[in-house]
């Protein structure tokens, strides 16, 4: 039913900055990962962006990965990608939930991250999401990763330092705020 829905994709952004991400994924369903990488690295090129590629081995992992990498790199934002089927145990629900809500709180936290993880029914539907040519999940990730990192460089001002002024700039003199006298 959704194949035959139609669907808003918002532009790529455009950076005036190089824009650094960093792609975790897990390839614990490597065909469906590879479709993923595929569409993410691919989206990520039409930007202009740079990234690198890590692997964890399973979706739990990625957003542990991704706290590491904000505290010791210098990545603009994040693109989450991985699958999880439904099995015959509720190791489905706690994989899909937890690894979901450890990517919304880094996110809440300022972290610009496109979530590519895949939870699914069944492989059918895993790879009809994951293929490049398709609904491109992989690459719909990264896109939202890249809408972030905009809206946060957007937002970013420039500190006005930490009370120091430069030489001349340091003394008023009598008249108005920024130092020249009225006539």
């Amino acid at each position: 039913m959704a194949a035959t829905e139609e669907h808003t994709v918002l532009p790529a952004p455009t950076f005036d900055k190089p824009v650094k991400v960093l792609i975790v994924v897990s390839p614990y369903y490597s065909d469906i990962a590879a479709g993923l990488l595929s569409g993410a690295k691919a989206a990520l090129e039409d930007a202009g962006a740079t990234y690198d590629v890590v692997e964890m081995p399973g979706a739990l992992e990625i957003p542990t990965a991704i706290g590491i990498s904000d505290r010791r790199s210098n990545f603009d934002g994040y693109v989450a990608l991985g699958c999880v089927i439904r099995g015959e145990t509720t190791h489905y629900e706690t994989v899909c939930n937890d690894s979901s809500r450890a990517l919304q709180l880094l996110g809440l936290q300022g972290l610009c991250i496109g979530n590519g993880i895949l939870t699914v029914e069944n492989k059918t539907q895993a790879v009809v999401r994951s293929d490049p040519e398709g609904q491109n999940k992989g690459g719909g990730a990264a896109l939202a990763a890249l809408h972030l990192i905009a809206l946060a460089r957007k937002w970013t001002s420039t500190p006005a330092g930490i009370g120091f002024k430069p030489k001349g700039e340091d003394t008023l003199m009598a008249g108005d705020l920024d130092g020249n006298t009225t006539a």
